[in-house]
């Protein structure tokens, strides 16, 4: 491991994380990035390549962030989320990078139709809201034949 953190500050309100390595880099990542760009099996797959292209993650909340040992976190998701394990050196890459890897995954939404929109309505609705809107949608009467 050649960069270690030597200070993490997560704010739970602005869902930022704050982290300052070793060699005295410091920067910030947000709960929606660390989501996207999870060094999970399930985001990176198991063969390389490009990882997955995450979607709708604009609201996701950091629920808990664990310790592994002295090397690692691993962030809880509100999404259920919890398998990504990030390293001193795959959080150092992760911040070095930043800029680049938000601009490649904000290609990658337009190339697929997609847009990034952090006004988004949480994805968990509950099943009174649905029905509520169902019934806002269609409020004529209906009549009995």
């Amino acid at each position: 491991m050649q960069n270690s953190a030597t200070e993490l500050k997560f704010n739970k309100t602005d869902q930022t994380l704050f982290i300052r390595f070793s060699d005295g880099f410091q920067s910030t990542l947000t709960s929606e990035f660390l989501r996207v760009f999870s060094p999970s099996a399930e985001v990176r797959g198991h063969g390389g390549g490009e990882p997955m292209l995450v979607l709708g993650k604009e609201q996701v909340r950091i629920i808990a962030l664990e310790p592994v040992g002295r090397y690692a976190i691993k962030p809880v998701f509100d999404d259920g989320h919890d398998s990504g394990l990030y390293d001193w050196d795959t959080l150092h890459e992760l911040c070095v990078t930043q800029d680049t890897l938000w601009q490649n995954y904000l290609e990658r939404l337009n190339a697929v139709g997609m847009t990034h929109d952090k006004q988004r309505v949480p994805a968990t609705l509950k099943i009174k809201d649905v029905l509520a809107e169902s019934q806002q949608a269609d409020p004529s009467p209906r009549s009995k034949s």
